[in-house]
């Protein structure tokens, strides 16, 4: 998919709910909201013929606190919603590095040049921590400022700072490279390993 479809169908929806939130108020934002992240992930299933995982599972619980947001009329439920998110990729990360699987591979594998197992367990473990301090910091902000100055916290403080983050995990990323040689003598060794079998 081209990069700036995906980055405008990433946070296409974010733009959505913060204009309607101050146009609206929260309730029908959170709608908007909803709305948006189900049409954000037709196009990009559309268009690469597979869900990508991240925000299919945001959708998920967007749907879900969105929902329980809309029926009980209370927006404490919106607001926890990237608590959960946050803490769900994390507690996924760490589980996955119990049992000895960097889980984030999954989604930026595809992206990613090849790195090394060393590489990407840090690059698990990196991303596992960030999940917490981004859940912590949701919290703080919903629980002792404004329902307008969370959402301006999530559109324009969370975004910027995941962007930063992923930028900064550069350097690991080439440290760890596995040089294209290498990748080409192990491609030729599992393909003489399967016509040998």
């Amino acid at each position: 998919m081209n990069p700036l479809l995906k980055l405008v169908l990433e946070i296409g929806p974010l733009g959505v709910f913060f204009a309607s939130n101050y146009k609206f108020g929260i309730f029908l934002a959170t709608a908007a909201f909803m709305v948006a992240m189900v049409i954000s992930l037709a196009v990009s299933y559309a268009i690469s013929r597979k869900p990508p995982i991240i925000p299919l599972v945001t959708a998920v619980f967007v749907l879900i606190f969105g929902g329980l947001t809309l029926y009980l009329h209370n927006d404490t439920f919106i607001k926890l919603k990237p608590t959960m998110v946050n803490g769900f990729f994390a507690v996924t990360l760490f589980v996955g590095m119990y049992f000895g699987k960097a889980l984030i591979r999954l989604p930026f594998e595809a992206a990613l040049p090849a790195m090394t197992d060393e590489g990407w367990a840090k690059l698990n473990l990196r991303w596992a921590w960030f999940f917490v301090f981004l859940a912590a910091m949701n919290e703080f902000t919903w629980r002792n400022f404004s329902t307008n100055t969370w959402v301006d916290f999530k559109v324009f403080a969370m975004t910027p700072i995941t962007l930063v983050f992923s930028l900064a995990q550069l350097r690991l990323i080439m440290q760890h490279q596995i040089p294209e040689h290498e990748l080409v003598t192990a491609e030729k060794a599992d393909a003489k390993e399967t016509a040998g079998s």
